[in-house]
């Protein structure tokens, strides 16, 4: 049988172009995703910070005006979740801490659906035709994870996730 014809045809070509296959975990989606996206690492955290700060003016303030270093933490923890991503409740007593510490700087509970939208948006850009449906909802079941751990710590509840984004490991 011709390669090129056979039923897992497509699914090969789809991982070997970094892509996700039906078959794929939302770990594996996620995994798969950021490895096509990391060379790209620094200018999807500064157009993340552009969107954020265009989205959400008044978070603004709540970042130092250097933001180099903060950069350099979000790239870290998007690299943890991402390594963790098929079994996030190991971040849980780390992302509670976060979530601690987020309240001293001033964040809300109002805030995290805001990053969520903004980051996957943003991923949403810079992955263009390798971003499905499937994909985004991968994102967003982690990010929706790490958020309810952050609120946990920091001793609020953001309320219900947005339909079709439950809150789960991914």
């Amino acid at each position: 049988m011709d390669p090129k014809t056979s039923p897992n045809a497509s699914r090969n070509a789809s991982q070997n172009a970094g892509g996700s296959t039906p078959e794929a975990t939302p770990a594996e989606m996620i995994k798969s995703s950021f490895a096509a996206l990391e060379p790209r690492a620094p200018e999807v955290v500064d157009r993340f910070y552009d969107r954020l700060f265009t989205a959400a003016p008044g978070v603004r303030p709540l970042f130092p005006e250097d933001m180099s270093g903060q950069k350099k933490h979000l790239l870290g923890a998007i690299g943890l979740v991402v390594k963790n991503a098929d079994r996030l409740e190991t971040l849980r007593e780390p992302l509670e801490q976060m979530g601690e510490r987020h309240v001293g700087y001033g964040a809300k509970a109002e805030h995290y659906p805001v990053v969520r939208d903004t980051l996957l948006a943003t991923l949403a850009e810079f992955a263009g035709p390798l971003w499905t449906s499937a994909m985004a909802g991968a994102w967003a079941g982690a990010i929706n994870g790490v958020t309810g751990y952050m609120l946990e710590g920091a001793g609020q509840n953001a309320g219900e996730p947005e339909a079709g984004t439950k809150r789960r490991a991914a």
